[in-house]
Formats: structure tokens, C-alpha cells, sequence
């Protein structure tokens, strides 16, 4: 993005070899990473006009009118040139064509995407005019956007790592008065995948608690309570579970926290809580990874399996019988299971193969799908791989728990009697043996 400012302040350093400056760069993200915020970033630093229009503004009902659009927008870039144009949702506008069942492939919007490849082959770049577009879409574009000599170069703007988190803490809270003790490198820590729209949503809400509370600075309470409605949505406490019902939620998350801190690979537990948050949370184990992880290997991912499993297998050891409350969890563990064998190539059966197409793949098969590209013999070796994997892993769930029974009570009742355990009141109960009577000593009523 820098060379691109220097492409627009200096051209002629780069025509002078006989090169052309690219005509296109497409920003490529997920939502809430920053790609419009960027592309005004270039605009500014180069000190060039900025002509900005969504994807959806040039599609309209009224055939001829997107198109038309499209020309008065690189008329108007041409006479102001050096400028920047930047689409935002690019998707809207420049979806592969030919999938409408409908409009049979002549519909407005493709006529604009028309208009849109013609215009991006007829300017001049000399003139110093670079289209910039923004989509967190980007298998669904039409492939003749993404030829050379349109959309030349593709920038991945990824979810940031905790140093990148950090940083945009700090630009966030620069106007918002902290207490002393808070830690925006652990505030970092605990918000692993929260993109930039996250990190200031969550400074917000702890600035807003905040000042409910009548306090003169956010404190580090703030962050942490606006972290848990961020992940887990408000609190309910108004809401009023019956106590057959507590202590059911109170033994779920218990076997999710102790598989959890009983496997090595497993994230650390931050925070357990059975306080009913969101729209159908009675209750969440919040785990905090160690550091930014992009790679996962297959004993790590079984043991995220088992994690997934624990509160499921403590409800059976204890009551006998399930609970729907382990819905998510069992949806979770069946995705992760299916992608082990169809996706990972993790399978002992199939070995290096595997089974599913590209996103794109799947998108360009429009309306009417395709066909499968395996056998219903392999298909049924697949489920059955499948739910091996996830036999296995309540076995060793259930070996786990069952060694650990009385932690397992001891742990469910402190969080009958406080409702939320955190880590240090963790790290006590699982570092000294006690009995379940002396367990609630361990935390402060």
C-alpha cells in the first residue's frame, strides 16, 4: 500500500524504465478489518482525491442506470487525475455472472459488472487514475475482475496478531481515561480473532460501564465485563433457572474446564460462569490461548474434541442422562470432526485425500448444485470415520472425569454457590486435594 502512494506522488519514477503503474488492487478481509479505513489512509497520504461509491449504489432497478453510473464515475476520475477510486463491497456489483435461474444473464447488474470490465480496460493508467476495492467475498467475484490488467494485486487484510491488537488498543483508548492498573497487553491477550471494529466496540463498552457506574476511569473490571458481552452477550440475570437446572449448567461447564486444563494442548481457562448471558447461554468456560496459534496438528485438534465433549459426558457421569444445553457443543464437535477426515487429510482410512471443494468451487456451481465427487460407499466411510472419531474422544472424556470425580464436584459446587469462577480461584482448587465441603472456601463469598 505504501508503493501505491509512492506510484501516485512520484509517477514518473516508474515510468521512466517503461513500467505501467497497476490499474487495480483489490483489499481482500473479513469484515471489521479495516479495508475502507485504508484505502482513505492512501487517499490522504498521497493527497489525491477520493471517489468513493459502495457496490451497491451502481445496482438499481432501472436497467441502464448501473452502467451509466459506472461511466460518469471514471469520467469524473479521468479529469481529476491523479485520483483514487475505491468500491467498497465489491461483491455486490461484481458477482460471477451467468448464476441468476431468473434473469436469464442479462439483469442490470450484470450489465454494470460489463460496463465495469470495459471502463478498467479503456483508461489510461499514464493519467495516474488507481482503482481501489474492498470485499470480504472474494470466491464469489467474477474471475474476469481478477485477470491482470484489472485487479493487477490482491491485499490480504487479515485479523490482527497480539502485537496487532495492542497497537489498535492504544490508538482506541487514546481518548479514554484509564485507570492505572489496566493492561492493554493483556486485554490483547484475552481477544484472540477480534478484528479492529471489535477491539473499538469493546473499549466502548467499557468506557460505557464505566460511567453507568459513576467511576472518574475505566478499570480493568470494565474490559473484563465487556469482553464477556462481547463473546457471550449480556447478562440476564433476571432470568430464574430453578436448581435442578443450576446445578446441571453448573456440572457442564465444570467438565469443559477441567478437560481443559487436564489436556496440555488445550487453551488455559480464563473464566467459568453459569450467569445466563445472550439469547440461550446458561452458562460459558471462557478459554484464553497462550499465544497466536495458525497451525493446529492432530492431537491438538482431538484434544480441542474433547474439550468440546466435556460438558456433555460430566452431565452423563453425574445425572445419568443428557440435557439439550450441550447443543452447540455436539454441532461444534461433529464441524470439527467432519473437517479432520473430509478437509485435514487426518483420517487413517483415506489417508491424503480429501473431499471438499473450494468455497469458489462451490459457488460456481450455481442453483442447481453438483454433483458428488465421491461414491455413496466412500460417503458412508466417511460418517462412520467420523463418528469413531467422536466415540473415541467421549472415552477418553469420560476416563478423564471419572478419575477426577470429586475435583469435578468439588469444582460444580463452588460454582452453585458464586456462579462465576476465575483463574486464581482455579488454579486453588485444582493445586489442593479438598473435599467439596471446603471447596467454597476457596473463594471469597
Amino acid at each position: 500500500m505504501r508503493e501505491i502512494v509512492d506510484f501516485l506522488r512520484q509517477p514518473e519514477r516508474y515510468r521512466r524504465l517503461g513500467g505501467k503503474l497497476p490499474k487495480g488492487v483489490l483489499l481482500v478481509g473479513a469484515p471489521g478489518t479495516g479495508k475502507t479505513l485504508l484505502a482513505k489512509a492512501v487517499a490522504g497520504e498521497a493527497g489525491v482525491p477520493f471517489l468513493s461509491l459502495s457496490g451497491s449504489d451502481f445496482v438499481e432497478m432501472f436497467v441502464g442506470v448501473g452502467a451509466a453510473r459506472v461511466r460518469d464515475l471514471f469520467a469524473q476520475a479521468q479529469t481529476t487525475a491523479p485520483s483514487i477510486i475505491f468500491i467498497d463491497e465489491l461483491d455486490a456489483l461484481g458477482k460471477a455472472r451467468g448464476l441468476s435461474p431468473l434473469a436469464g444473464g442479462h439483469d442490470e447488474r450484470e450489465q454494470t459488472l460489463n460496463q465495469l470490465l470495459v471502463e478498467m480496460d479503456g483508461f489510461d493508467t499514464q493519467k495516474g487514475v488507481m482503482i481501489l476495492a474492498a470485499t470480504n467475498r472474494p470466491e464469489i467475484l467474477d474471475p474476469a475482475l481478477l485477470r491482470p490488467g484489472r485487479f493487477d494485486r490482491q491485499v490480504v487484510i487479515d485479523r490482527p496478531d497480539r502485537q496487532g491488537r495492542e497497537k489498535i488498543l492504544r490508538v482506541h483508548t487514546r481518548q479514554v481515561t484509564l485507570a492505572p492498573e489496566v493492561d492493554l497487553v493483556r486485554i490483547a491477550a484475552s481477544t484472540p480473532g477480534f478484528v479492529g471494529a471489535d477491539l473499538a466496540n469493546l473499549v466502548n463498552e467499557a468506557a460505557l460501564r464505566a460511567a453507568r457506574e459513576g467511576k472518574d476511569a475505566v478499570e480493568m473490571s470494565d474490559f473484563d465485563a465487556a469482553i464477556d458481552r462481547v463473546v457471550a452477550g449480556l447478562e440476564r440475570k433476571s432470568r430464574v433457572i430453578n436448581p435442578q437446572e443450576k446445578e446441571i449448567v453448573a456440572y457442564h461447564e465444570a467438565g469443559h474446564a477441567l478437560v481443559a486444563e487436564l489436556r496440555p494442548h488445550a487453551d488455559r481457562v480464563a473464566k467459568i460462569s453459569i450467569i445466563p448471558r445472550g439469547v440461550a447461554a446458561l452458562g460459558y468456560t471462557q478459554q484464553q490461548p497462550t499465544e497466536d496459534r495458525y497451525l493446529l496438528t492432530r492431537p491438538e485438534l482431538l484434544e480441542r474434541l474433547d474439550v468440546f465433549l466435556g460438558g456433555r459426558t460430566a452431565e452423563e457421569i453425574v445425572f445419568g442422562e443428557v440435557s439439550t444445553g450441550a447443543q452447540d457443543d455436539l454441532q461444534r464437535a461433529t464441524d470439527l470432526a467432519r473437517h479432520m477426515i473430509m478437509r485435514y487429510g487426518m483420517s487413517d482410512t483415506f489417508g491424503l485425500a480429501t473431499f471438499e471443494a473450494p468455497r469458489q468451487a462451490l459457488f460456481m456451481q450455481g442453483p442447481t448444485g453438483a454433483p458428488q465427487e465421491y461414491s455413496e460407499e466412500t460417503a458412508r466411510v466417511i460418517d462412520a470415520e467420523i463418528y469413531q472419531l467422536l466415540e473415541a474422544s467421549h472415552a477418553r472424556v469420560r476416563e478423564t472425569l471419572l478419575a477426577k470425580r470429586v475435583l469435578l464436584k468439588a469444582l460444580a459446587t463452588v460454582l452453585i454457590q458464586h456462579e462465576v469462577v476465575d483463574r486464581n480461584a482455579l488454579d486453588g482448587l485444582l493445586a489442593t486435594p479438598v473435599s467439596e465441603e471446603a471447596a467454597s472456601a476457596l473463594v471469597p463469598g
